[in-house]
């Protein structure tokens, strides 16, 4: 018999929340101009917003909390970080940030520059995320999705839909002069493609084209932990394999990472740049010491150095994987049971609902994805988030909307944070709202948005 896999740790606190009735969440849901980013988490009853710095530390994490030393630097705390990252992804030499993205700043600002000088310059990788080409259209450099085609196809299984297309990366790196690729950037997981993994084999092939370009290949290691769990899964050759041993292996053909480690450093606040080579580090340090603080701290207390350094060893243990995986997991089936459209395979950090199966009479440019999450508040209130045309934000060019091949809603999962049964609720929320699909015809419109990364503070109003 095979027994259920359960969450491999007990409840030692509590926190309450609350439960708000329908036509409150409808005032609130008016009140924050129907952007989710804007409502009060104390009015949220499952908030699957983000799965960023929301999760649960350990008991070994905060008795490290204690041991927290503030030294402005060279602290304690430092050092312990420093073995961590050496015994976990094998990098010599990193700067701690705030948060990841932090570390992208810092990153670019080395790499791309700080005025107009990314004018011309092109920056391909796997769907990058927002914050990540936020901060390359910032520079006027321009972010090139090289992601494989299966992605786009939320039915299909194919096991690694994070992967890179190595053509159509070949083409660009073989267009483009090598001072106009500043470098590569490959997302593991890939929160943009669905929480989708990236394979060693892909992994190593990027790496290859990469370096017979000279383009320096940085990894967004987020999600590192997750990744390496499915590579264990569902790669020929890994499945003997330990965590950390694939996720050595993972970081050995990058030049570098930067992570931000609320996902897979299992703490609150905080992130990494590591390098492969000193004297590229070296050439970031002003820029963290301009952005962040000193090198030995960058804008984390030490305390925070110090849980990280213990969450990055919890992250890649096995039994932990299992259990948050299966969580994910467990919310996909759930939400599938009720007839919901998700993207297939499930993702390592979320669900994403595919919002333009499920609503399919509310048109694009109404921003489908915003009116299911709006849907989902107001029905239970579960806060998820769109990822759809408003995050895809305006063409810096054209300054139209740019609108994706698929339109969704991530209910990303907290670690450590929530029970099966706050799942089977969430589920079971969206189900309802499923029910009643064939009679949401209508979306939402800007009233105001920011010049850029508009999805955060935008403010909508009801169409029609």
């Amino acid at each position: 018999m095979e027994f259920p896999c359960p969450e491999p740790y007990r409840i030692k606190t509590i926190e309450t929340i609350k439960r708000t009735t329908r036509p409150e969440r409808e005032r609130i849901a008016a009140a924050a101009k129907y952007n989710l980013f804007n409502v009060r988490a104390e009015d949220v009853f499952i908030d699957l917003l983000t799965d960023s710095g929301t999760g649960a530390m350990s008991s070994a994490q905060w008795s490290e909390m204690m041991l927290g030393d503030e030294s402005y630097a060279g602290a304690t705390s430092y050092y312990k970080l420093k073995d961590a990252v050496r015994d976990i992804m094998g990098f010599e030499h990193f700067l701690p940030t705030h948060q990841g993205r932090a570390a992208e700043n810092v990153l670019f600002s080395t790499l791309i520059g700080v005025g107009t000088e990314g004018r011309s310059k092109v920056v391909p990788g796997n769907a990058h995320f927002d914050t990540t080409k936020g901060h390359i259209e910032f520079r006027h450099a321009r972010a090139v999705d090289c992601t494989v085609d299966e992605s786009l196809d939320p039915t299909t299984d194919y096991p690694f839909k994070g992967n890179v297309d190595l053509d159509r990366l070949e083409y660009v790196l073989k267009t483009y002069t090598r001072e106009e690729v500043p470098l590569c950037v490959l997302t593991v997981t890939c929160n943009s493609s669905g929480g989708q993994p990236v394979s060693m084999a892909n992994v190593r092939a990027v790496s290859g084209l990469c370096r017979a370009h000279g383009v320096p290949l940085f990894i967004d290691a987020a999600r590192f932990a997750e990744n390496s769990y499915f590579i264990k899964k569902r790669e020929a050759g890994y499945a003997e394999k330990g965590i950390r041993e694939i996720a050595r292996e993972m970081f050995s053909y990058a030049d570098g990472c930067a992570m931000s480690s609320k996902k897979d450093g299992l703490v609150n606040i905080g992130g990494l740049l590591c390098f492969r080579d000193e004297e590229l580090m070296r050439r970031a340090m002003p820029f963290n010491i301009m952005y962040e603080g000193f090198n030995t701290y960058g804008g984390m207390a030490g305390r925070d150095l110090g849980a990280l350094s213990v969450g990055l060893r919890e992250a890649t243990e096995l039994d932990y994987l299992e259990a948050r995986i299966g969580q994910v997991a467990r919310l996909g089936s759930k939400l599938e049971s009720y007839g919901v459209p998700v993207l297939r395979p499930y993702g390592g950090h979320a669900i994403f609902v595919d919002a333009g199966a499920f609503l399919p009479r509310v048109p694009r440019e109404e921003f489908v994805a915003q009116a299911l999450c709006v849907e989902a508040y107001v029905e239970g209130g579960v806060r998820g988030v769109e990822i759809g045309a408003i995050l895809a934000d305006r063409d810096p060019d054209t300054r139209e909307n740019r609108y994706p091949a698929l339109e969704l809603l991530r209910l990303a999962v907290p670690r450590r944070a929530y029970t099966n049964d706050h799942m089977d609720y969430a589920a079971a929320v969206l189900g309802s709202v499923y029910e009643r699909r064939d009679r949401i015809t209508r979306g939402y419109r800007i009233i105001r948005e920011a010049p850029i990364m508009r999805h955060f503070t935008v403010e909508l109003e009801p169409s029609g």
